[in-house]
């Protein structure tokens, strides 16, 4: 049996094989630029690593306490240089991208202080964090202010009213990199550094966030490379490898970590309480595959984005420009549309392949959304994986893939799905 018959076995009519495999044809010279990042990603984890004298004895399991856990103390070290921060707190016990999001936040403002984003609404879960959307124990409960500015039609910032909104009680910008569920360009670490570089003109002390979700190792440089006070992200994500079972980090100045972590445990123990219960190994090698696990998923979503815009669909980012994060958006326009990607999506997974993914009024969010994830751990979405809000402008967005090939075994499936429905005029 040859690749072609394989991939028919499992499902993949020819016509979609062929169309598919024509346009990956064409793509030799973005995947080359992706491996030239991800080699130099790949050196500075490995430099980091070895700086950090990382020996297999950092992997025993700690309990009860976990004081004097020295692998906890090393992989946080590892995490501040791969970031060029001062400080980093790594730890199993951030359960998710929102929980480290809201670590950062609660723990950095206080009662009277103002909250900015100068990018627009945050990601759907911040919401209730924030107190956009009522919820109880969120930072307007706590008497913390929220403004935003909007970005600019074609998706410039809007220099004059982040300036104007800029006040004596700013005390954090929280700077989303990824689009969410928007369709709006995802940020550079340029222009991101642009922004950072500007907003301290305007207020130098004011402290600097970025939401790094689904950008670590997209680039050779971070956000913390050009100004950003804190980075946050999931460990089931990006920088978790795929190997990673749970987990965030916050890595930035002393004092911002420092006020993290007495957030996280409590005032007076912050970082040395914690204990890793035998999971240092997954968390370090996870980090250690990440920029080739990242590179299969940058790879997936550029195929992605060429697939269904030569078939007439709006992607972000579209088929030719630079990624700055993992995510490709998909308008299609049709809630039909969204759920057929979904199934194909699911189809491919190597777990609960038989499952079929629906639309549900899923916690954290303002409308029913679909998500197809069949995961080694559970809602890891570096893995294979596609997820949209039932609601305008029917957007699917798709991300990961432990290997480039698994992405586009995705890919595949999910066209197919939609032309075993008729979805597709081909």
């Amino acid at each position: 049996m040859n690749i072609k018959e394989l991939y028919q076995s499992m499902g993949i009519g020819e016509q979609v094989y062929n169309f598919c495999s024509e346009i990956e044809a064409g793509l030799t010279d973005r995947f080359e630029d992706i491996d030239k990042t991800t080699e130099y990603n790949q050196l500075k984890v490995v430099s980091a690593m070895q700086k950090n004298r990382l020996a297999e004895a950092h992997f025993a399991a700690t309990t009860g306490y976990g004081y004097n856990d020295l692998g906890r103390e090393t992989l946080e070290a590892v995490y501040a240089d791969v970031f060029h921060t001062e400080d980093a707190l790594v730890r199993p016990q951030i359960t998710c991208g929102t929980h480290a999001l809201n670590i950062a936040l609660s723990s950095n403002l206080r009662p009277g202080d103002e909250l900015l984003s100068p990018v627009g609404k945050p990601y759907d879960t911040l919401e209730e964090v924030i107190g956009i959307r009522p919820s109880k124990g969120s930072l307007r409960e706590y008497g913390v202010s929220y403004r935003q500015v909007d970005l600019l039609p074609d998706g410039g910032f809007d220099y004059d009213n982040i300036r104007n909104s800029i006040n004596e009680k700013t005390k954090l910008v929280t700077i989303q990199r990824s689009k969410g569920y928007q369709t709006r360009p995802t940020l550079s670490v340029a222009r991101i550094g642009e922004l950072i570089s500007f907003i301290k003109e305007v207020k130098p002390e004011v402290i600097c966030m970025v939401d790094n979700c689904y950008g670590e190792f997209v680039e050779t440089k971070e956000p913390s490379d050009v100004g950003a006070d804190m980075v946050v992200g999931s460990l089931i994500k990006n920088p978790g490898g795929g190997l990673a079972p749970i987990g965030g980090y916050i890595c930035g100045t002393r004092d911002c970590v420092e006020n993290a972590a007495y957030r996280l445990t409590t005032p007076g123990l912050g970082k040395e309480v914690g204990a890793t219960l035998g999971i240092t190994s997954q968390l370090t090698q996870g980090l250690f595959l990440a920029p080739q696990v990242v590179n299969g998923a940058l790879k997936g979503a550029v195929l992605a984005a060429n697939i269904y815009e030569k078939l007439g669909f709006h992607c972000v980012p579209d088929a030719g420009e630079t990624r700055h994060d993992i995510i490709q958006a998909v308008e299609f326009g049709d809630p039909e549309k969204v759920i057929a990607f979904c199934e194909g999506i699911q189809k491919a997974a190597p777990v609960d392949s038989f499952v079929t993914p629906e639309p549900w009024a899923m916690p954290g969010y303002d409308s029913d959304v679909i998500m197809a994830a069949g995961a080694f751990v559970s809602g890891s979405s570096i893995e294979l994986s596609a997820d949209a809000p039932m609601k305008e402008p029917y957007a699917v967005y798709f991300q990961g893939g432990l290997t480039y090939y698994h992405a586009k075994l995705g890919m595949m499936m999910s066209l197919q799905k939609m032309v075993d429905k008729k979805l597709i005029a081909w």
